[in-house]
C-alpha cells in the first residue's frame, strides 16, 4: 500500500523519468545514439519508485526479463543496443502490472514510426540533393532535421527507436 506521502514524490519522478525519455529521443533524431547516462538515471528512478511502491523485486524480475528478451533481439541485429539498455530501464520505471501496455503501445509507436519512414522513402528519393545542397545553412531547426532525416531515409539509415520508446511509456503513465 503506497502511503500519502510517497505519491507526489512517485509523480515527480515519474516526470523526470519522461523527461529524460523525451532527451533520449531527441538526441536519437540528431546522433542516432542514446547516451548511457539517461539509462542510468531512468533504472535509478525505476528503483526508487519501485522501492516506494514495495513492488521492488518483482519490478527488477520484470525488468531483467524484458531486458533479456530485447538483448536476444539486439544479438539478432533487429534492434540497438542503446535501446536495449533505454527499452530495459524504462520497464523498472513502469508498474509491473503495466509492463506488457507498454510493450504494446511502444510496438505500437515504433510501428507507426517505421510506417512514416516508409512513406518518406518516394519523398526522399524524388529530392535527393547533392553533396552541396547540404552545405548551405538552414533556417530553423525543423527543416535541418528533416532534410537530414529525408538523407538518412535515401542510405537506408536506421529508425531513432527512443522516440517509440518514449511514446510507449508516455501513454502507458497517461492511461
Amino acid at each position: 500500500m503506497l502511503q500519502d506521502w510517497t505519491l507526489p514524490i512517485i509523480a515527480a519522478l515519474m516526470l523526470v523519468g519522461a523527461a529524460a525519455l523525451i532527451a533520449a529521443a531527441a538526441h536519437d533524431i540528431v546522433a542516432r545514439t542514446v547516451p548511457d547516462w539517461i539509462s542510468v538515471l531512468l533504472t535509478s528512478i525505476g528503483v526508487l519508485v519501485r522501492a516506494m511502491d514495495q513492488n521492488l523485486i518483482i519490478g527488477l524480475l520484470v525488468a531483467a526479463a524484458v531486458f533479456c528478451a530485447v538483448a536476444f533481439c539486439w544479438r539478432r541485429g533487429w534492434v540497438g543496443g542503446g535501446d536495449v539498455k533505454l527499452i530495459g530501464a524504462t520497464a523498472l520505471i513502469v508498474p509491473p502490472a503495466s509492463v506488457l501496455s507498454f510493450i504494446a503501445a511502444m510496438s505500437i509507436a515504433g510501428s507507426v514510426l517505421a510506417l512514416l519512414y516508409l512513406a518518406a522513402g518516394p519523398l526522399a528519393r524524388s529530392g535527393q540533393r547533392t553533396k552541396k545542397s547540404f552545405d548551405v545553412r538552414y533556417d530553423d531547426m525543423l527543416s535541418r532535421i528533416v532534410r537530414v532525416e529525408l538523407w538518412r531515409i535515401r542510405r537506408g539509415g536506421s529508425l531513432p527507436y527512443a522516440c517509440a520508446i518514449a511514446a510507449g511509456f508516455l501513454f502507458t503513465i497517461i492511461t
